[in-house]
């Protein structure tokens, strides 16, 4: 028999309330009164806001067992004197991610592999499209396939099938790896911290069709990536993660678009790796985000 003990359950604890002082102290000295260990902790004030943000990993510092309720009765009596708004997630994360995709398969490869490989701790319950390609793709990696055309008449519809599936699916997070559709404004809602949009780093400069002939055409110097929560406001939503690498005059436009992809693929997979590990912090339009 192997001697190799398994690791101890870790939980992790993300909050905010306004700032004030003893708003650090009173989470770790809960977590040292009841026994626990500090793997990793983040903390962050903002002074303009006066709104203060923490995240703290911990694990038992011994084999002694987790009481999730009893945990949570204490500690909220000592949140409430802090107005702290405060959620607790324990091991194993296993987020449930519903990924929506129309043609271009990059995105969708790239997490389809860190999903396959566990470097993301998710399940995929469900891929969506608007398109019949990638269904293969989907079938290989033993994921339900939904194909659900839209057009303008159709979208209320489509996006109403779409809604259901999201709820059957008991869905965590919602992906859209390159789904060239728009939401609606009730979709929109719907989702709203719940859905991950990655679009290129062009906009708004050049919008529309063939934005790296556009960007060709004018000697861009910079490509790069933008993930971010979908919002009403069409690619403007709370900002994660951004992704920029520098070229030349070399580039021509098919060189472009593949470097673009590239960065897509690890922009994306970034801004689902912080929101499944409960590292971001909705703050009004934009976020606080405590990365490794």
């Amino acid at each position: 028999m192997s001697d190799i003990k398994p690791a101890p359950q870790t939980h992790i604890i993300t909050a905010d309330c306004p700032s004030q002082p003893g708003t650090v102290d009173v989470v770790t000295r809960f977590l040292y009164e009841q026994g626990f260990y500090i793997n990793e902790i983040h903390s962050f004030d903002d002074t303009d806001k006066k709104r203060f943000f923490i995240r703290i990993e911990f694990r038992p510092d011994d084999e002694q067992a987790f009481d999730h309720n009893s945990f949570c009765s204490e500690f909220d009596k000592r949140a409430r004197e802090f107005d702290m708004q405060w959620q607790l997630a324990s091991s194993p994360f296993k987020s449930k991610v519903v990924i929506m995709v129309s043609k271009h398969d990059h995105c969708l490869n790239d997490l389809l592999y860190r999903y396959r490989t566990g470097d993301l701790a998710i399940e995929i319950p469900a891929i969506i499209s608007n398109h019949p390609d990638l269904e293969e793709l989907a079938k290989w990696h033993g994921i339900p396939y939904y194909h659900l055309p839209i057009s303008k008449e159709t979208k209320p519809e489509q996006e109403a099938k779409v809604w259901q599936i999201i709820q059957d699916c008991e869905a965590d997070l919602v992906v859209l790896a390159r789904y060239m559709q728009v939401l609606s404004s009730d979709m929109c809602k719907k989702l709203s911290g719940k859905a991950i949009n990655i679009h290129h780093s062009l906009l708004p400069g050049f919008k529309g069709a063939r934005p790296y002939y556009q960007a060709y055409d004018r000697g861009i110097k910079l490509v790069g990536a933008t993930a971010h929560y979908v919002s009403d406001d069409l690619d403007e939503g709370p900002i994660i993660s951004q992704g920029v690498e520098t070229v030349d005059h070399c580039y021509y436009p098919q060189d472009l678009a593949a470097k673009g992809r590239d960065i897509e693929c690890l922009t994306l997979s970034r801004a689902v790796r912080c929101h499944i590990e409960h590292r971001i912090f909705l703050h009004g339009q934009k976020t606080v985000v405590f990365a490794k």
